[in-house]
């Protein structure tokens, strides 16, 4: 299925769909022009009729989708690019979509919760020429793969696996609870909880993907409560709760702020200890009020659930660069983290504390025998 604009696009539209049917591929094609007749519409007119002809394309999209269709690839540039992106974002988030575009942009904002690829044309859709016409070539290329694969039989809630946050700064803790669990024979999903991973995990959640949870990397508190990039997330530490699933939760990574290059760190950061996580990407230690604010906006996340929790807090360190040597090793921001925690959360919720580091075995030991009476029989697993 082809999303396009034939009101501007209709040649590279007919190659495109060509260079599919070259390759044994049907193509047929939604429009999804604003229909303005070339006139040039005023912004909040425009908006409107952007609004308007996603919701419409949406719809006649959604209903297409009760016959087979192995893929789906939208040409666009500017306005067409944020149509065709809002259509595949209400589609399935695990069936496979590619937007051709011009778009200059961060993609994550549009991508974080959705499988959709972007494939970059650097010249404008304007006019066919050897350019574009590789590029087309290349889409179709993709998409005939795409048709090709066979679509999964059954649906992620059919085989739910432990959904895990992770960060690099957690990763090897992580690891070994991924480990554990594949030892013991259940799969897990892990999430990088870099304030756009985080949209993902709630949509697995809320697609019943999940048997139970490790929210072992809390950080995208930090993003939305006090610095970073991040997408809206209003159920990121809500959505398992709300998904009836039981939740092992550790703090990690929830001592410090990602920010970027640093060479841009605002003043107000670049006296606090910070380091480079790579060249694109720095770390900046959290302060102790901070650490309150965040620890206690967790605890009010969890006594709102109504299945099980258990929070475990590692006191030898939430970060790989929060321990003897570390540049933000802080055990004042663990001791707040937890007394918080036992002031604020529900005596219903068990909370452990232990002397080990985020990353060490001995942590993820425990998150794992708290999580086992949680999980199905791996015997009685469809995938096992």
């Amino acid at each position: 299925m082809i999303l396009a604009t034939l009101e501007t696009k209709a040649d590279e539209i007919a190659y495109l769909k060509a260079a599919l049917e070259g390759r044994g591929v049907d193509a047929r094609i939604i429009d999804v022009s604003l229909n303005s007749g070339g006139r040039v519409l005023p912004g909040s007119e425009k908006m409107a009729a952007i609004e308007q002809t996603a919701r419409q394309a949406t719809a006649k999209v959604g209903g297409s989708l009760t016959t087979p269709v192995g893929a789906i690839v939208g040409i666009g540039g500017g306005t067409g690019g944020e149509i065709i992106l809002r259509i595949m974002a209400n589609l399935p988030f695990d069936f496979p979509k590619a937007l051709v575009t011009t778009l200059p942009f961060d993609p994550r904002f549009a991508l974080a919760d959705n499988s959709i690829v972007l494939i970059p044309t650097l010249a404008d859709i304007c006019g066919l020429n050897a350019s574009l016409r590789q590029v087309l070539d290349n889409a179709a290329g993709m998409i005939a793969g795409l048709c090709e694969t066979p679509q999964p039989s059954t649906a992620l809630s059919d085989v739910p696996s432990v959904g895990i946050t992770a960060l690099g700064a957690t990763q090897s803790g992580v690891q070994k609870i991924v480990d554990g669990l594949q030892s013991a024979g259940h799969e897990a999903t892990v999430f990088h909880a870099n304030g756009f991973g985080g949209a993902a995990f709630v949509r697995f959640a809320q697609a019943g993907a999940f048997s139970a949870v490790v929210d072992a990397t809390c950080h995208e508190l930090t993003r939305l409560l006090l610095a970073g990039d991040h997408v809206p997330m209003p159920s990121r530490f809500s959505a398992a709760a709300d998904a009836g699933l039981a939740q092992v939760v550790l703090p990690g990574a929830l001592n410090f702020i990602g920010l970027g290059e640093l060479s841009l760190l605002p003043a107000e950061y670049a006296d606090r200890k910070h380091y480079q996580h790579t060249g694109l990407f720095t770390h900046v230690q959290v302060t102790e009020d901070e650490m309150a604010l965040l620890a206690g906006n967790l605890a009010e996340h969890l006594n709102a659930s109504t299945s099980p929790v258990h929070v475990i807090v590692p006191m030898g360190g939430f970060s790989h660069q929060d321990r003897p040597g570390g540049v933000i090793e802080a055990p004042e921001l663990r001791r707040v983290f937890l007394q918080t925690m036992r002031d604020r959360l529900s005596t219903d919720i068990a909370l452990t504390t232990i002397e080990s580091h985020i990353n060490d075995a001995e942590t993820a030991s425990v998150a794992l025998a708290a999580l086992q009476p949680h999980l199905p029989d791996p015997k009685d697993a469809p995938h096992a």
